[in-house]
């Protein structure tokens, strides 16, 4: 934007005088637009506070539980603790299970920044959501649970947790190791039934052929799991980012299998992609009202494989892909219409 109050000449009057003195000669400049705003430096080194340094009052208690919170979960809020009115997960997950190490490894779904980027739009609610929006976004999904009030203590815990982790990171920063990663997309759909070789290779050891995983301990359920369940009733439902082959190719090529970092992977790109298409085949609990997601449909992430759609693709495309087909049509529609409202959407 070409910005003439800064040079003093919003209020210039060119008489004819003036025009004809400078008649044949070059005019300066009188106005530049304002460069764009420099990209903030990606933040490498993430200087996170020792929480068992911070002080012994009631913030840092908070910020200490809200870390418990995170790493058990299934213990604080999850179906089976004994104040019914503190079950708002809905299965014995942890958020660590996801975010791991608590939310502090790279490409493991950090949440070193969440404080800092939040409040921001989502697409999905085509609103701007808060951190506290956005909290409550993983209980219902990926923890297949319902929302908390803000003022609910393990929730203002979460929070203060998720500050204390961002105190050092300038706010709307790019952070190096944020999300899962991005591996090279396949040119074909990724296999299932590939899929299901590598993960009895690589997989179910640990989180079992069944794919429900490890409990702690059978009869207390609230003791969580040592390895958690990839699908089945006490997994992640259809509407969590995780349920999306993107998210989860990228997080098992990163993570897994566990103890894998993403400087040293285990797996090639193909086998992540299968695998993860094998784990997505598999049942999971479903989430009512997903289809009025993504009020804007041509906004929806092209591996959300649950309609309406914008394009013309099948689910079967929108869960194991090519995707590079769908987003060549999504980026004509956007040229052409601009928005596509979900018919479904309020």
């Amino acid at each position: 934007m070409v910005k003439m109050a800064r040079h003093g000449f919003s209020r210039l009057r060119l008489h004819a005088c003036l025009a004809v003195a400078l008649a044949g000669s070059v005019l300066p400049v009188l106005a530049q637009a304002e460069p764009p705003p420099a990209a903030p430096t990606p933040v490498i080194v993430w200087d996170v506070p020792a929480f068992n340094a911070l002080p012994d009052d009631e913030q840092g208690r908070l910020a200490r539980y809200g870390r418990s919170v995170i790493e058990a979960t299934y213990a604080h809020i999850g179906p089976a603790v004994a104040d019914p009115a503190a079950r708002f997960a809905g299965n014995n997950l942890a958020c660590a299970n996801c975010h791991l190490q608590a939310g502090l490894k790279k490409f493991g779904l950090p949440l070193v920044a969440a404080s800092a980027d939040y409040p921001a739009y989502s697409s999905r609610s085509g609103a701007v959501s808060s951190l506290f929006d956005r909290v409550n976004q993983c209980l219902k999904r990926s923890m297949n649970g319902r929302p908390m009030a803000e003022d609910d203590r393990p929730m203002q815990a979460i929070l203060a947790y998720l500050d204390v982790l961002a105190t050092n990171i300038p706010p709307d920063a790019t952070i190096v190791g944020a999300g899962a990663g991005a591996i090279p997309e396949l040119d074909r759909a990724a296999d299932p039934v590939r899929g299901a070789a590598i993960y009895a290779a690589n997989c179910a050891e640990c989180h079992r052929r069944d794919g429900l995983g490890v409990r702690r301990n059978e009869a207390q359920p609230d003791m969580g799991y040592a390895f958690p369940p990839l699908w089945g009733p006490d997994s992640f439902n259809d509407g969590a980012g995780t349920a999306r082959l993107i998210t989860l190719a990228n997080f098992v090529h990163d993570n897994m299998p566990n103890g894998t970092s993403w400087v040293a992977p285990t797996l090639a790109p193909q086998d992540a992609w299968d695998v993860a298409a094998f784990v997505l085949s598999q049942p999971r609990p479903q989430l009512a009202g997903i289809d009025r997601d993504f009020p804007d449909l041509l906004l929806k992430p092209v591996d959300a494989a649950y309609p309406p759609f914008a394009d013309s693709f099948p689910a079967e495309q929108h869960r194991y892909g090519p995707f590079a087909p769908i987003r060549a049509e999504i980026a004509r529609l956007k040229q052409a219409r601009g928005t596509i409202p979900n018919p479904n959407t309020p």
